[in-house]
């Protein structure tokens, strides 16, 4: 059996996949459907009765402690009756590991777009998430990191200056813009309480059954409640204002939110900007990335990189957030 290198995809293929899958016990009847993921490789499938969703996790990003956690949270949220996707056990497991590929199954779960603009899909949600984080708070992740400031923000800058993927032409200004956005961000990112959290929960990842469902718990980490709230809302300050009251008024039926998390929301923004810039650096030498984004590394790009971080400054100086 040849070795696999562990940060290569490239040898992830289809037949390996189909007989990781068969080594489970399911039988695989159909072709491989790639769904949009480029973090991990997930494939839609169906045996003779219904269809699954496999995903490969990409080699050397979590432990398999790490990948442990992830799936027992999705299964304490499910054994809660709460509409959270949680891996299948198999041979009495839910991580999976076929010639050094590490891989999970879940049923595939089909769905409308989660709507933003929709203020009863919002209570929904709030509700929800409400329930959802009673179970975060019950006890911390131990080997799952946490969302703060080295790993969003100085971690991606010195990787973005080490590589130099930025246009020679325009590093100067993007750093000189990136700069006080880091140390405004910083200076706001405050004392809050951590707790589990679902950690990427924007509306591509609820998928709406006569109710939301989330999916892909594949970034939960530590960190404040508001971080699985400010993804889901849009619009201007007005309608965000309105979105964020819809949310808050269900999430509190059943816990109680920190209203001081809300000057969070900014400097988590800033932190998400900067930390997806360092994540399309880090994976621009895995081939399906430039495919993916060839935009990135043009001039273009970091030019409305740019701008972006200069209205995020001045949103970190003057946030439309209160605790009032």
């Amino acid at each position: 059996m040849p070795e696999i290198d562990p940060v290569d995809y490239g040898a992830l293929s289809p037949e390996l996949i189909l007989d990781a899958i068969e080594s489970c016990g399911i039988r695989v009847e159909s072709g491989l459907l790639a769904l949009n993921s480029y973090e991990n490789r997930v494939y839609q499938f169906h045996d003779e009765s219904q269809r699954y969703v496999v995903k490969f996790y990409r080699p050397q990003r979590w432990s398999d402690a790490q990948i442990l956690e992830e799936h027992q949270l999705s299964w304490q949220a499910t054994d809660a009756e709460l509409p959270v996707a949680a891996p299948l056990v198999l041979n009495g497991k839910t991580l999976q590991q076929y010639q050094g590929y590490r891989f999970a199954i879940w049923n595939s779960l089909g769905g409308r777009s989660f709507e933003v603009d929709n203020l009863d899909q919002l209570e929904w949600a709030g509700r929800y998430l409400g329930r959802f984080h009673l179970i975060c708070e019950q006890q911390p992740f131990i080997e799952r990191p946490a969302i703060d400031c080295a790993s969003y923000l100085h971690g991606p800058r010195a990787y973005l200056e080490q590589q130099q993927l930025v246009p020679k032409e325009l590093q100067q200004a993007f750093f000189a813009a990136l700069d006080p956005v880091i140390e405004r961000a910083e200076q706001q990112f405050g004392e809050f309480r951590a707790i589990r959290l679902h950690g990427d929960c924007h509306p591509g990842n609820i998928l709406w059954r006569d109710g939301p469902l989330f999916v892909d718990l594949d970034d939960c980490r530590m960190g404040p409640a508001i971080q699985d709230l400010w993804m889901l809302l849009s619009g201007d300050d007005r309608e965000r204002r309105l979105q964020l009251d819809v949310i808050l008024e269900e999430y509190e039926m059943f816990r109680e939110f920190d209203r001081r998390e809300l000057a969070l929301i900014e400097p988590l923004r800033a932190l998400r900007m900067v930390h997806y810039m360092g994540w399309l650096a880090r994976r621009w030498s895995d081939p399906a990335f430039p495919v993916a984004f060839p935009w990135f590394g043009s001039m273009h790009y970091w030019e409305g990189q740019i701008l972006a971080l200069k209205e995020q400054l001045s949103d970190l100086q003057e946030s439309c957030w209160s605790s009032n």
